[in-house]
């Protein structure tokens, strides 16, 4: 069985770093015009973001699952992502990660943030079991941060999401070509050790 390989990936500039949500017009739209969430976001439930775009065609269906017909890339600073990062506790249990099941249960429960590493999607939507996209769960104190903080910018990309789908059924390759361009995120290697990063260049190059 191949290694499986773990990389934090995303669009992101010197301030910045983009994720992805998907919300029903009800969220989206009261959201892009205040330029943060508000009601009838809910402050009490657990929030996912994904700085993979394809991961996040994959779990709206391209944009059009109901409830995720509107994807949204929000711009975060580049802080408040690593604050979230850095308060993340990894949302499973994992043999030769974590001491004891009992360790990992007290470090979920007690963290902010949950880490979770989910199989990366091709521009087919096909799993690639051997690399992993990662997901933060944001709760709590994480999710106050991230709507009174950390969000520079809202902008719907349903459009665009859509457009590379109809490109890919003509073309896999242009669409590729059309994807945001996400690349590694500097990560230190405690950081990584704390959310079981891979280290080292990606096995494909």
């Amino acid at each position: 069985m191949a290694a499986v390989f773990r990389q934090v990936r995303a669009m992101y500039d010197d301030e910045t770093v983009a994720v992805y949500q998907a919300y029903p017009p009800e969220i989206a739209d009261p959201a892009l015009a205040a330029g943060t969430f508000v009601e009838p976001f809910g402050m009490g439930r657990m929030t996912w973001i994904k700085p993979s775009f394809l991961w996040m065609a994959y779990r709206s269906g391209w944009g059009t699952k109901p409830g995720q017909t509107r994807v949204l890339r929000v711009r975060l600073t580049r802080a408040g992502f690593e604050w979230a990062l850095a308060h993340g506790a990894l949302s499973y249990y994992e043999a030769g990660f974590h001491e004891s099941e009992d360790a990992w249960r007290k470090a979920m429960e007690s963290a902010p943030v949950r880490i979770q590493w989910d199989p990366e999607q091709t521009i087919k939507l096909t799993p690639t079991p051997e690399v992993r996209s990662i997901q933060i769960g944001l709760s709590g104190e994480a999710v106050r941060r991230y709507v009174g903080e950390w969000i520079s910018g809202l902008e719907d990309v349903t459009a665009e999401m859509q457009r590379i789908r109809d490109l890919a059924q003509v073309s896999p390759e242009a669409a590729e070509a059309e994807l945001p361009p996400e690349r590694p995120y500097p990560v230190n290697d405690e950081l990584a050790a704390q959310i079981a990063a891979s280290r080292g260049a990606h096995p494909a190059g």
